[in-house]
């Protein structure tokens, strides 16, 4: 069952969800969904130094790519074809009994622009900025600004609370990401080389 506006802002009131800061209600959450804000954090691919990305992480994929951050005022100018990393301004915190959902703004959209590529789901017990995987699908530059509002989530309850939440996993390599972390796949192989 997705969340409504008003059950959005009941998990808000009761813990179940943490927003900080807190989000405008006027101007951030819709019927069943709230939007959150581009933060000024980017991790974009310096392709120029590298032939190629290796998931075994025989190139370490924190040299393939570089963070960055702009100023406020600054715009950040995603071009065809680009993906970059960037986070929300807000910190989200998902109970154990939730699953949040990051989705694109049709506004967005219609000029190109793609919030995530294919991790959508935020598991229960997530804690962290919420990091997007920015692409422009479209055929222009588009500059886009801290602040605005970049994403929508939605909210789904679980038939019961998660017997693991995500907070609690072994390999949970995204937990309480305070900025645009590179891709840690490369960690499956090295699991995989100490079992075998």
């Amino acid at each position: 069952m997705i969340l409504s506006d008003r059950d959005i802002k009941k998990a808000l009131k009761d813990g179940r969800l943490k927003i900080t800061p807190a989000p405008d209600f006027e101007t951030q959450l819709g019927s069943c969904s709230i939007d959150l804000k581009l933060g000024n954090q980017f991790r974009i691919f310096k392709n120029s130094l590298h032939p190629y990305i290796d998931v075994k992480g025989k190139i370490p994929i924190d040299d393939i790519m570089e963070e960055i951050t702009i100023a406020d005022s600054q715009p950040f100018v995603l071009h065809p074809g680009e993906l970059a990393l960037a986070v929300t301004q807000e910190t989200l915190q998902i109970s154990d009994d939730l699953i949040g959902r990051i989705e694109g703004r049709s506004s967005l959209g219609r000029l190109g622009i793609i919030v995530h590529g294919t991790a959508s789901v935020f598991e229960p017990g997530w804690n962290g900025k919420p990091v997007m995987e920015l692409g422009n699908l479209g055929v222009m530059p588009v500059a886009i600004y801290p602040g605005m509002r970049i994403c929508a989530f939605t909210f789904e309850e679980l038939s019961s609370p998660a017997e693991i939440p995500y907070n609690k996993k072994k390999n949970n390599y995204y937990a309480g990401q305070k900025g645009p972390m590179a891709s840690q796949l490369n960690k499956d192989f090295e699991k995989d080389k100490k079992v075998g």
